[in-house]
């Protein structure tokens, strides 16, 4: 029997955790500028390019998309590559990945400042940049799927579902909500408009939350937290459950952000009836989390990483 020899990517890992920390401070500073414009509007320094309306927009990109979104990065190459216990599937893929999403991360420093916006809510970037977002997620895609198809480890973790479904989902809402007819290099106008257009924004704003700021950490979660603890997961039973039930609840709530508007009261109820059913993955997933605790609660009061 051959002894098979190969190694971890842990360069990438490295690239985007220091990525999560600069762009981090950066986002919050320009929040607490943005903060102290509500109470002292002077703090706009008397110039257009840093007033509420234009840093506002860079702020919530700046720390969902730069902050979140390479602190995701760094979290899924660590863990998706000791759960499958092979390399990334390719090198060049993940450079391509990170230096093309700091890229975008400076577009957006650059063009929301100048005003340039769609005025879409966690979705303000201009169409050229949408275009570069979704080679650069396709990118991450490739190299991800490429990297399960040639694991040594037959049995797909739940943690990884998380990952394809983060995947996935944010594909169809980025590219649907991006449906745009460009008019200039960085000017365009929505497909849709008046109420379909605010339907397709915050199905697209919502799910953005539950499928970038949720079931990424969700996977890492059922990766991390058994490994801290020195614990197996709970139920592995309980963490399928929660992640169907909240891969198919999810995806209809968006609604609720639409109520007493005039969006018909059908679609409004529907998000507001399922918003409610989100309560049951909602706690089975804490639930199995804090179970996963049981024993180990020592380490919580001692060990800072839990």
């Amino acid at each position: 029997m051959q002894l098979e020899k190969f190694s971890y990517d842990n360069k990438i890992v490295r690239d985007f955790g220091i990525a999560t920390i600069v762009w981090g401070i950066i986002g919050m500073t320009v929040g607490l500028l943005v903060a102290m414009q509500l109470f002292k509007p002077e703090m706009n320094m008397g110039n257009q390019y840093t007033t509420f309306g234009r840093i506002r927009p860079l702020h919530t990109n700046a720390v969902i998309f730069a902050f979140v979104g390479n602190a995701i990065f760094m979290g899924v190459y660590y863990s998706l590559q000791r759960l499958l216990k092979a390399r990334m599937f390719s090198t060049a893929l993940s450079k391509i990945h990170f230096w093309g999403w700091q890229l975008i991360i400076v577009s957006a420093v650059i063009t929301l400042p100048l005003g340039f916006t769609s005025s879409h809510e966690y979705a303000e970037l201009e169409w050229p940049i949408d275009i570069a977002i979704t080679v650069i997620w396709v990118v991450f895609g490739i190299n991800m799927f490429g990297t399960i198809f040639k694991r040594r480890e037959r049995h797909l973790y739940v943690a990884i579902w998380f990952y394809i479904a983060t995947f996935v989902t944010i594909a169809v809402l980025h590219i649907v909500n991006s449906f745009q007819l460009p008019i200039s290099f960085l000017k365009s106008y929505y497909v849709f408009a008046g109420v379909q257009d605010a339907l397709v924004q915050w199905w697209y704003g919502h799910n953005a939350v539950a499928f970038f700021l949720t079931t990424p950490y969700l996977g890492m979660m059922y990766y991390f937290l058994p490994k801290m603890a020195n614990r197996p997961v709970y139920s592995y039973k309980l963490s399928i459950l929660h992640f169907w039930s909240l891969i198919f609840i999810y995806i209809w709530a968006g609604p609720h952000h639409l109520l007493y508007t005039s969006l018909p009261g059908w679609a409004q109820s529907l998000g507001v009836a399922f918003s409610i059913m989100l309560i049951a993955p909602s706690w089975g997933g804490m639930i199995n989390g804090l179970l996963t605790l049981r024993g180990a609660w020592d380490k919580v009061r001692e060990d800072v990483t839990l």
